[in-house]
């Protein structure tokens, strides 16, 4: 077994609490920075609010290395703007994951799938989906060597509920049958 191996048996994924609010942001600029140095789309500035409702509403989790947060994501369980007509098909839909940059590298994803798998069966949900920006190659790349399918792109014009950044975007959607 690697030492990436190792740390990822090491990992616990927690519902996130009122107070990992502050260091979300800080993973979320840290994100925003990496993707602004290699050139790709930006996030935008994601508000406090956003993640408080998350925490609130049980969507929001982190994976832990004892003490340390690792990486952050959310979870919805409908997502008709992105996906359509495929949203009335049961799944767990993954959002915003933010690997702490002292983990990058270390095979975070693979630990959400396995995580996201195991929730959606637990859900009754058939699939695990997320999206990611279109054009992102690297990422779209990253996300089916960790056992992702790539399904295509998915253009949004009606953007009607998601955040402003969302406008004109393209997507590449991805999916895994549980």
């Amino acid at each position: 077994m690697d030492t990436n191996e190792l740390l990822l048996e090491k990992l616990k994924i927690e519902v996130s609490v009122p107070a990992d609010v502050d260091f979300t942001l800080k993973l979320f600029d840290s994100a925003i920075a990496y993707q602004q140095k290699n050139g790709y789309e930006l996030w935008p500035k994601f508000s406090k609010q956003l993640i408080e409702t998350e925490i609130t509403e049980g969507r929001h989790w982190k994976i832990l290395h004892e003490k340390t947060i690792v990486c952050v994501f959310s979870v919805l369980y409908n997502d008709p703007v992105i996906w359509k007509e495929k949203d009335s098909e049961p799944a767990v839909y993954l959002h915003r994951i933010a690997v702490n940059p002292s983990y990058k590298g270390k095979g975070i994803m693979k630990k959400i799938r396995v995580w996201a798998i195991q929730h959606a069966r637990e859900k009754k949900k058939k699939y695990v989906r997320m999206d990611t920006w279109g054009n992102n190659e690297n990422l779209r790349n990253y996300y089916i060597n960790c056992g992702f399918n790539y399904i295509g792109r998915q253009y949004l014009k009606d953007v009607n509920g998601l955040p402003g950044h969302y406008g004109g975007s393209v997507l590449s959607l991805f999916q895994i049958e549980v």
